[in-house]
């Protein structure tokens, strides 16, 4: 979609916002289990805090279990610390060299869990958009034709291209959220 140049800043703050969505379905958990949900972990390394695939390479063992195979054994008891104080709630097994971390199946409870909290990010994010739209409606619209350097049918036509450009957000936000949703109750 070709962005009008008086909605740059709406279309950039609403895909910021679609960003963050993204990035706060990555912390919700599914049945298959992905090394993205380590991402938030930081762990404290050579005198500074680096996340764990910057210490470790990460793979998938089987459908709920990650393994982290860490380049420097000396990290091994720091990633696990990282990952008992983090919010993922599940306690790592080491046997020297790996440290694996096997998730449980999902309940229909703790989905329904899952999804109610993916619906929080959603609503959260259609939030960000229409507080984009509110800025970008009194920057570009109200503003200027106030000031008298837009004619009223500029106005509306104006108004007309955001209401379509936040609506294409929504939709996104809207997808986003189904895809998660399915994810959350695949077994």
């Amino acid at each position: 979609m070709n962005i009008p140049p008086h909605f740059q800043k709406f279309a950039q703050d609403a895909q910021k916002a679609l960003d963050q969505l993204k990035q706060d379905f990555i912390s919700i958990r599914s049945n298959r289990v992905a090394p993205v949900v380590l991402e938030r972990i930081r762990v404290n390394a050579y005198g500074s805090q680096l996340p764990v695939n910057q210490l470790a390479t990460v793979s998938v063992a089987d459908g709920r279990t990650l393994e982290i195979r860490p380049w420097d054994p000396k990290v091994i008891e720091e990633i696990e610390k990282a990952i008992q104080k983090s919010d993922l709630g599940i306690s790592p097994a080491t046997d020297g060299s790996v440290i694996r971390l096997a998730f449980p199946a999902l309940t229909e409870e703790r989905r329904k869990e899952y999804v109610k909290v993916a619906k929080k990010y959603a609503e959260d994010g259609r939030v960000k958009v229409r507080n984009a739209r509110r800025e970008a409606q009194e920057e570009a619209i109200a503003a200027p034709f106030k000031d008298k350097k837009i004619a009223e049918d500029e106005k509306f036509r104006r108004q007309h291209e955001l209401d379509a450009l936040t609506a294409k957000f929504i939709k996104d936000v809207d997808g986003l959220l189904a895809l998660k949703e399915k994810e959350i109750f695949e077994v």
